[in-house]
């Protein structure tokens, strides 16, 4: 009789548990990971005859991830997260190729260990443990009892049959995240290189690094690049508005992190640290404030064009995220680099433009007793070659002066060439003593003995003092007409038309005169003004009468810029150089 009650009593745990087996295989399609299989599978092990508790762990190597428990006392799962490195002793339990079931004395185990502790508050004195080889690490199941006779070959085949559902599951899921990893950093990296390119300018560049992998990648970013003092800090980011301030300070002083970032240089190759590899840094639990919550740091290399810019570092809270993202911070680290690397590279030349455009332009303008002289030049900065824009103004006999302004077509080095040819061959003429007349000829033919397709155009204007202010003469080889503001803010234009200088070998000018009266301003400027468009197609030159009255009625010194300021902040569309030489009669008294 007792015999038939046993063997139909184990005959219903037979069943309830292949009832449940079958439950949880279910589940493994569709949990997102193993961790959503754990409430059934810790109920399933617990209810065995003779277990008191179980216990989970999650590894990588010996680096010990969290803990997950139940037992007979308290049902209900205990989680706790560790993210610490046990080295040898942890890595010791990693399985070697498929499930294995091993059964140990709880005395004689390392008490150190977290899970050996649960084990023996539990009251256990024997346990079952099955390690499982996992996508990402490893894990452990382990169901302790009160002694081991408990442990009989039923209870090792179930163990390895919950094993192989979580290994199956974690199989199924990691190829399920990966893939959806995969369209997911090829979607951010898409953005993340739209977003870097979108602007060549380097500041502008390194910011949207950072902003856009955070938190999209991780928790903090930081970019540092490599300038002549060793790795400097330029931009960073943090999830936390409020650790923002701690991050930056960190990330630009502390001595630890600076030698992992020189590391990083000198090796060319990222790495990823965790455990043990934060100590002695700000990062990891061992720190304090804000670095406690950082479980893993990843640093890349920034490398362009066969140089290293800098590097591009990741902080983040899960040490599991920071493995599966660092599959593609190389793929990213180069994106940036070359976008950073495309910006410095526009900002070197840009600069390298500016510079030889201004030598193209005077170091300063005279003073002339009477007038107040004021310059401007605005580089159209979209093809990154000098324009052929220039001016020059020529102190003359008896107090007077000559101003000249010119544009050559086309941009580039040839333009430059005869940019420097126009200005210091007229400027060298009117300082002889050639009249305009003259000095204009004598340009023309020198361009035409050049042969260039290039034309230029150029106006010539000789003020004169008299008793009340200045007589005005000019002189237009097909430049813009100049304008006159008057004292009282109307504006006149001063006809001028002419020939353009190197195309004819005999050319005739546009002419003319007027009188500068105290208070009155002469406004000399390049077609950049005039053909400046806004987004809605319409030119400067409509409203060009208008901004010369209302920005020349501020101090004489600065109209030039104003002017050409305001032409910058309406155009929307034009590359072409901008170039504005104004010459305002003082008033006396």
């Amino acid at each position: 009789m007792e015999q038939h009650e046993n063997r139909a009593s184990r005959q219903a745990d037979d069943g309830w548990w292949s009832s449940h087996l079958h439950e949880l295989w279910r589940a493994a399609d569709t949990a997102p990971d193993v961790t959503g299989l754990a409430d059934s599978l810790y109920a399933m092990l617990l209810r065995m005859p003779g277990v008191l508790v179980v216990v989970g762990t999650r590894w990588t190597g010996g680096l010990l991830h969290y803990l997950r428990s139940v037992t007979r006392a308290e049902p209900t799962p205990s989680f706790t997260e560790f993210e610490r490195d046990f080295g040898e002793v942890g890595a010791a339990g990693a399985p070697d190729g498929d499930t294995t079931v091993t059964v140990h004395e709880v005395a004689e185990l390392d008490g150190a260990m977290p899970h050996v502790q649960v084990l023996a508050a539990a009251g256990a004195r024997s346990v079952a443990e099955c390690a499982v080889p996992l996508g990402q690490g490893w894990a452990s199941f382990m169901v302790g009892t009160a002694d081991s006779e408990s442990i009989d070959a039923t209870m090792r085949t179930r163990l390895k049959q919950v094993a192989e559902v979580a290994m199956v599951s974690d199989r199924r899921t990691t190829a399920r995240r990966e893939d959806e990893l995969r369209q997911a950093s090829d979607a951010f990296l898409a953005e993340a290189s739209l977003q870097m390119d979108s602007s060549l300018d380097v500041e502008r560049t390194v910011q949207r690094v950072a902003r856009t992998a955070v938190p999209a990648v991780a928790e903090g970013c930081v970019l540092h690049l490599l300038l002549p003092g060793g790795p400097t800090l330029v931009s960073f980011a943090h999830v936390d508005a409020e650790e923002q301030q701690w991050l930056g300070s960190v990330a630009g002083a502390n001595p630890w992190l600076t030698d992992v970032l020189q590391r990083v240089l000198d090796s060319g190759q990222g790495l990823v640290l965790t455990g043990e590899g934060l100590e002695g840094g700000p990062f990891g639990p061992a720190s304090s404030g804000a670095g406690r919550a950082v479980r893993a740091l990843s640093v890349n290399p920034l490398k362009a064009r066969g140089r290293a810019l800098g590097t591009l570092t990741f902080l983040y809270h899960r040490v599991v995220v920071a493995e599966v993202a660092s599959r593609f911070l190389a793929n990213l680290a180069d994106r940036a680099a070359l976008a950073i690397d495309s910006s410095s590279l526009y900002e070197q030349r840009r600069r390298h433009v500016v510079s030889l455009q201004r030598h193209l332009l005077p170091r300063e303008l005279p003073r002339i007793p009477g007038l107040t002289l004021s310059s401007a030049y605005e580089v159209g900065d979209v093809s990154l070659d000098v324009g052929g824009d220039f001016y020059d103004a020529v102190p003359g006999p008896q107090g007077g002066v000559t101003l000249l302004i010119g544009d050559v077509c086309g941009r580039g080095a040839e333009a430059a060439a005869l940019t420097g040819l126009a200005r210091h061959t007229l400027r060298t003429l009117l300082e002889d003593g050639s009249t305009p007349e003259h000095a204009l000829g004598r340009l023309n033919r020198a361009l035409v003995r050049e042969g260039t397709s290039r034309f230029v155009t150029a106006l010539v204007t000789v003020l004169v003092p008299d008793r009340e202010g200045f007589r005005l003469r000019y002189w237009s080889a097909g430049h813009p007409a100049p304008l006159l503001r008057r004292a009282d803010g109307t504006v006149e234009e001063l006809p001028a038309h002419g020939d353009l200088l190197g195309v004819l070998e005999e050319i005739e000018y546009g002419s003319g005169s007027a009188h500068l009266a105290p208070g009155d301003a002469l406004v000399m400027f390049t077609d950049g003004v005039t053909e400046a468009r806004a987004a809605d197609g319409t030119f400067f030159e409509a409203r060009l009468r208008n901004a010369v009255a209302r920005q020349g009625a501020g101090e004489a010194p600065g109209f030039a810029e104003r002017l050409a300021e305001a032409v910058v902040d309406f155009r929307a569309t034009g590359a072409d150089d901008i170039a504005v030489l104004t010459a305002r009669a003082e008033v006396t008294g």
